[in-house]
Formats: C-alpha cells, sequence, structure tokens
C-alpha cells in the first residue's frame, strides 16, 4: 500500500508540474541578460572586464568607465558570436570559461587595413605623428603603428583582431522575452 501511495505521489508531482526544475530559469535568445566578465588573452593578459576589483588589479582600471554587469538581449548579436552563444542555456548564478577563436570574436587580421599616408599629410595637418596615436585616414580609425621619413603606416584592424579570447562570464540575471 505505501508503494502504491508513493508511486501515485510521484506522478502527481510529475504531472503537475511542480518539480524543482522547473523553477530554473535557462538564457534563450532574446532573453535580456546581465553578466559579470573578464577576457583575457592567450598569454593571460586581462583586456577587459566588468569587475573593478579585477580592473584594478590588472592594472587596465579606468576612472572614467562604470564597472557593472554587462547587459544585452542573448542571441540577437549584440556581442560577438562566441559571447552571444556562451551565454545561451546559462543558468542565474552559473559561471563559465570560454574560449573564442577570431571567427567568433573580432575575426581575421587584415594585412589590407594598414594604410601608408605620406609624412606630407600630417604636416600640412601640424599634426606631429606619434606611433600608439589614435588617428582617423580614410574615413577610418587606426593607431600609428610606424613612421618613417616618407611615410605613416596607421593600422585600422580593430585591436583584438586575429586574437583568440578567453572569457569568464558568470550570469547575474534573466528576464525573459
Amino acid at each position: 500500500m505505501k508503494k502504491i501511495l508513493f508511486m501515485i505521489l510521484v506522478c502527481s508531482l510529475l504531472i503537475s508540474g511542480c518539480t524543482e526544475s522547473d523553477n530554473v530559469q535557462k538564457v534563450e535568445a532574446g532573453d535580456f541578460v546581465s553578466v559579470n566578465y573578464t577576457g583575457t588573452l592567450n598569454d593571460g593578459t586581462v583586456f577587459d572586464t566588468s569587475i573593478k576589483e579585477v580592473a584594478i588589479e590588472e592594472g587596465i582600471y579606468n576612472s572614467a568607465r562604470n564597472y557593472e554587469p554587462l547587459s544585452f538581449i542573448a542571441g540577437t548579436g549584440q556581442r560577438i558570436k562566441g559571447f552571444d552563444d556562451a551565454v545561451i542555456d546559462m543558468e542565474v548564478g552559473d559561471v563559465k570559461t570560454v574560449v573564442i577563436p577570431p571567427e567568433d570574436a573580432y575575426g581575421a587580421y587584415c594585412p589590407e587595413l594598414l594604410i601608408s599616408v605620406p609624412v606630407e599629410e600630417f604636416q600640412s595637418a601640424n599634426i606631429t605623428p606619434i606611433i600608439g596615436q589614435k588617428v582617423t585616414s580614410q574615413n577610418q580609425v587606426g593607431v600609428i603603428v610606424n613612421i618613417t621619413e616618407q611615410n605613416v603606416t596607421i593600422d585600422c584592424n580593430t585591436r583584438l583582431a586575429g586574437e583568440t579570447l578567453t572569457f569568464t562570464i558568470e550570469m547575474v540575471s534573466i528576464e525573459k522575452a
């Protein structure tokens, strides 16, 4: 008799949907999510984080920035593909480390985006080129990477082009679509 009552109770719970796993929300495409994250390069260098203490510890703290969870709509391309894909099926409190190849991040490094500009153009604009300086050339933003007597080379690739990125992601909140 006890076995029958136990089986009826178990079946009732399963049929009614009152199981603990039904209360768990997993991220689906279209959900509004907030995550904390830390991004590193292959050599372990932290290039970005949403966590103030990590930024301070790694020497990348920027006082003009708000360090808070990153919020976006999952699965809609608002973030790089590898990051966007990584949050799908996460639950609040989950922490995941994901390695993202360049093709799912900022793409391959393109030598075609190295632009050579005659030094005279800088001189005529009263600009002294300095390596590392951000400039706009041919409607593209880039960084000066080389200076010779004749030319200034500007790299218009994004800083993370060609890099394999590793992110540690912590799911902070999920708002279902």
